[in-house]
């Protein structure tokens, strides 16, 4: 079996070499910028390709016929992978949930912070020599809504009720929670904050439109560690200008890199972070231990117990 990591970044690479992680044996690892004619080649006679933030196209799939399984390092693979087109082809998809619970859940905090503090402003604004002190939002007792109660939504549950806020999560199947509701109406009706953390699909796809964004209290704050694609884009936009929304703090974006001339660039009451809520060294090594034992599974006739990805 061969398998190929088609794009371990600096990062990771740092974390597997400082705290000595195993590499699995015979597995090959390339990082940088490959040309798309050097990815292709590196993927041809491949088994298997684990892959944590290329997309995989049709084409590379057409070029390179002997893949038969990609693990994904992380969640949310449909992002990356057309899935019906690999179901089509008979290539399995696998995930690594759950590795980076805590540090998700731990930036969205901070975004929610920074949305009710303004802080990221206050920042610029001293850097360019304006010192405009600005008042905020205390969070304790306000209305926190959850949207998708996994691993990550239930660490912000337990941290926003330390911190006294009253939260309310919905999730797609039923959670056994004590911050569970069953309507996503009911949970976001009158919140003050709305964090999201569920995975993208069609039925997903812009989950929180205009008329959920209208639920919310006038000023509330939104946050987006998920998927882009989650919010209608252009109904958050016009929310934040009529002040329905009274601050986005988004890490993930339907397209990215931003460019320069993004809307959310200009918007003071926009805080952007560059979809780095996963990447901590203790999140980076427990991600690495998942996807090599995803490979050791596989190459021991484990698949069926390895995790598929949603569809």
């Amino acid at each position: 079996m061969r398998a190929v990591f088609v794009d371990c970044t600096g990062e990771l690479a740092n974390v597997i070499r400082a705290r000595g992680l195993r590499i699995p044996e015979l597995l090959e690892v390339h990082g940088g910028a490959l040309s798309q004619a050097e990815f292709v080649g590196c993927c041809q006679g491949a088994d298997v390709l684990l892959v944590e933030h290329t997309k995989l196209s049709p084409d590379l799939f057409d070029a390179c016929p002997s893949v038969r399984t990609v693990i994904f390092l992380g969640t949310g693979a449909g992002s990356y992978v057309d899935l019906t087109d690999a179901s089509r082809r008979g290539i399995t998809v696998v995930t690594t949930p759950g590795y980076g619970n805590r540090a998700v859940a731990e930036h969205a905090l901070g975004l929610i912070f920074a949305g009710a503090r303004d802080i990221a402003r206050m920042d610029r604004e001293i850097r360019l020599g304006s010192w405009k002190p600005r008042g905020g939002v205390q969070l304790g007792g306000r209305r926190l809504a959850i949207v998708g109660l996994g691993g990550i939504g239930t660490e912000l549950a337990a941290m926003a009720s330390a911190l006294g806020m009253h939260v309310r999560g919905w999730n797609r199947t039923r959670k056994d929670h004590p911050n569970y509701v069953s309507d996503l109406d009911e949970a976001l009706r009158e919140a003050e904050v709305v964090s999201l953390h569920l995975a993208l699909n069609d039925e997903t796809f812009r989950i929180l439109d205009g008329k959920r964004l209208g639920l919310l209290r006038r000023g509330a704050i939104v946050v987006n560690t998920a998927r882009g694609a989650l919010i209608d884009e252009v109904s958050l936009l016009e929310a934040l200008d009529e002040g329905q929304v009274g601050h986005a703090a988004l890490d993930v974006f339907p397209d990215e890199p931003l460019s320069a001339d993004n809307p959310y660039v200009s918007r003071n009451n926009v805080t952007v972070t560059a979809h780095a809520a996963y990447m901590t060294d203790d999140a980076y090594a427990e991600l690495w231990s998942r996807a090599a034992s995803a490979l050791d599974a596989l190459r021991q006739g484990g698949g069926s117990r390895l995790g598929r990805a949603d569809r």
